[in-house]
């Protein structure tokens, strides 16, 4: 029997604690706001069509830059990620990703049988992406190359430039292969930033994934796509579709379009709302830097942490997590995206502002618990941690 890996991430959809610091996502929006629309109430419940509803397409086109041709709409955007998974590396074809990495988006890989070729990129170095460590990587069976921007669970974005330069490399060795480029949190700006250009624009090899979920507010719809200007690849996207699923619920794709009609606003509230997140975020870690610290993410309602080595060996990694339960606080462990156990997923999106304070409040409780005691280290590991004991906002209450 073939079988999907197993992965601790799949505890984020079930019971949640008080303070849920472990999602990437900001707050749901309400179906009520929804339905309201005229002719919803009153549509058939008849099957849509597997490419998807022609004015959904169209309306994905022009923020894309691309025709409605071009657009297959999915079942969520972990949908398109199997379905190119499956035609394109199924069998044994060879695949690059990078990691940390959201993890159904390499299990997908996994679970078709493809050969994985794995890029770690550092915290040391921001998790910018080194074109030559990913040449590396490349070969003349590479089908796939599948990367993030911003990427999930740093935040940190892949920017054009070095997209081009990796698609230089890859028409040199594997002049075939496709980049997969996961823009889901490319709209997720801060405040008044400016939002980063969609990888389409560098080329017919690039193929683009993204979604409703995360910055719109509305995973419940289930409502993604995957635009390629390859008609071959898209055809068989849409007959990909339509042996899975055979079609979206047109209940969500006509609500889907009422939230693109809503999108201005829905956008504006929440890039107001990620900037108070991050910012709040990275006084946390000011507050805290004896402790952790972390890399700044580009945009996204996440960001990566790090319990700084110096302070934290294993066993005060495991007494970190074994220490949240107790607070009602959730984090996401690095390890679920091919990290180590002392980074960790932040998401500071979700919560209202006083549930995020609470959130972080909790979270520095657990950093102050996991601490190794005084009198059980010695030299510069006791001063490094009575540092850290007395810093800023660490003294004993």
């Amino acid at each position: 029997m073939t079988r999907f890996p197993e992965n601790d991430i799949i505890s984020l959809v079930g019971a949640a604690p008080r303070y849920d610091l472990g999602e990437s996502v900001g707050p749901d929006l309400a179906l009520a706001d929804l339905l309201c629309a005229p002719g919803v109430a009153g549509m058939s419940l008849g099957y849509g069509t597997a490419q998807g509803a022609e004015c959904l397409r169209q309306t994905i086109a022009e923020l894309h830059g691309v025709t409605a041709e071009d657009v297959v709409v999915t079942v969520g955007g972990m949908h398109a990620l199997f379905l190119l998974a499956f035609l394109v590396c199924g069998s044994g074809g060879e695949a690059v990703i990078a990691t940390p990495v959201f993890p159904p988006a390499r299990d997908s890989l996994t679970a078709v049988g493809a050969t994985v070729r794995v890029l770690p990129l550092a915290f040391e170095s921001g998790y910018r992406l080194d074109v030559a460590q990913l040449r590396a990587l490349l070969s003349p069976a590479t089908k796939l190359v599948s990367l993030a921007s911003p990427q999930n669970p740093s935040g940190v974005a892949v920017p054009l430039s070095t997209l081009r330069d990796v698609l230089a490399a890859m028409s040199e060795i594997c002049p075939k292969a496709y980049l997969l480029v996961d823009e889901t949190y490319r709209e997720a700006a801060y405040g008044s930033d400016a939002v980063g250009a969609t990888a389409l624009t560098l080329g017919s090899q690039v193929v683009s994934v993204a979604s409703l979920s995360k910055c719109h507010g509305a995973p419940g719809l289930r409502l993604g796509w995957a635009i390629t200007r390859d008609a071959g690849l898209r055809e068989q996207l849409v007959l990909g579709k339509f042996n899975t699923v055979i079609s979206c619920s047109p209940i969500d794709e006509a609500l889907a379009i009422e939230v693109f009609g809503r999108r201005e606003r829905i956008l504006g509230e929440r890039r107001r709302r990620l900037a108070e997140g991050v910012a709040r975020t990275a006084a946390w870690v000011a507050e805290n830097n004896e402790l952790v610290e972390w890399i700044r993410p580009d945009a996204g309602a996440l960001c990566c942490v790090r319990l700084k080595p110096a302070i934290f060996d294993e066993a005060a990694v495991a007494r970190f997590y074994a220490a949240m339960p107790d607070k009602t606080v959730r984090v996401a462990n690095g390890r679920w995206f091919g990290e180590e156990a002392r980074v960790f997923r932040l998401g500071f999106g979700l919560l209202a502002s006083t549930d995020l304070e609470g959130g972080l409040a909790g979270l520095a409780a657990a950093l102050r618990q996991a601490v190794v005691p005084l009198d059980a280290v010695d030299g510069d590991r006791r001063q490094l941690t009575k540092s850290a004991r007395t810093c800023q906002g660490f003294t004993n209450r």
